[in-house]
């Protein structure tokens, strides 16, 4: 059994020059915009949503991407709209985000 219930992983990876990765794509600002969202939501209790930056996920050319366990759902996202959707349709309903899986 998973100490959380979902554990959501964004990668905020910063590569050097212009390689790609999803720091580009400003990830370390939607990770923390996630955070407050599931805060705000009070989805963050024990045994809840946990959401966690991640280095490299090695998925460059998808990016800017999360990874929610334990469904092992890779998505990938534009903006905090997309974020919202993540949230409120995979984790707070149990509904794949088809349009934003990778």
């Amino acid at each position: 059994m998973s100490y959380y219930k979902q554990h959501v992983f964004f990668c905020v990876n910063q590569r050097e020059a212009e390689a790609s990765c999803c720091n580009n794509h400003g990830a370390k600002e939607i990770l923390d915009y996630a955070k407050d969202r599931i805060k705000n939501l009070k989805l963050n209790r024990k045994g809840e949503v946990r959401i966690n930056l991640a280095g490299c996920l090695d998925r460059c050319n998808d990016g800017p991407v999360i990874v929610i366990y334990p469904e092992e759902i890779w998505y990938t996202y534009v903006d905090k709209k997309d974020i919202d959707e993540i949230i409120e349709e995979h984790l707070q309903n149990g509904r794949v985000v088809e349009r934003l899986r990778i």
